[in-house]
């Protein structure tokens, strides 16, 4: 009776290429693009940096991925959550889904509001939440086109709405008895929809 080989307990390609991906994210996370090493990431997923740049190239590399899949992971879900429903439940909805992102990927979150390598904006919003408004800006344009909106103004919504959610969600990450996220996104949406269900075709100063 023939002996079972002993599994060699190498990972596939795919599979190698998804740990250094969570490995990276987390220290990402943790430290930032700048204080982040080749060594240390290699270290964590006990490989060598020849397979690091293997798959990504090297540090920028992995960056680039990490960050794309938590902007299409956030941009998707927003998607879905204003795509049907009366106008105030698809606020609701795409506030609920944000938050609920920064619930259930912290480390995701911490790396979209930590340093870019190249900020290509100025100001404190960190530069990924720029690219985080724009993504969404477009998601917002199709929708408006779609309910016989403005189109042009989508990117002052978007931008709206990433940027307070943004600054709430890590005052959540960081209070030590948050309230639940849908209760935070009520209040949000609440928020928001005051001002939204009243609004012109063009806004005015009050004179």
């Amino acid at each position: 009776m023939r002996k079972k080989k002993k599994s060699s307990g190498r990972l596939t390609a795919a599979a190698r290429r998804a740990q250094l991906v969570e490995v990276g994210r987390e220290v990402f996370a943790e430290r930032g693009y700048g204080a982040t090493s080749v060594e240390e990431i290699a270290h964590r997923a006990k490989v060598s940096k020849p397979i690091l740049y293997d798959h990504f190239g090297g540090k920028e590399g992995l960056y680039a991925v990490v960050v794309d899949r938590e902007l299409e992971f956030i941009v998707s879900r927003i998607a879905e959550a204003v795509s049907s429903g009366s106008p105030r439940a698809r606020l609701e909805q795409a506030t609920l889904a944000y938050l609920t992102y920064v619930r259930d990927r912290p480390l995701g979150f911490a790396v979209l509001l930590r340093d870019a390598p190249q900020q290509q904006r100025s100001g404190e919003m960190p530069a990924l939440m720029y690219d985080l408004a724009d993504r969404i800006g477009d998601v917002f344009t199709d929708q408006f086109q779609k309910a016989g909106y403005d189109p042009g103004s989508a990117p002052i919504y978007a931008h709206a709405l990433v940027g307070m959610v943004a600054f709430v969600g890590q005052w959540w990450t960081e209070s030590s008895k948050p309230p639940s996220i849908e209760t935070v996104a009520n209040h949000i949406a609440a928020l928001a929809w005051m001002g939204l269900r009243h609004l012109p075709e063009q806004p005015n100063f009050v004179t």
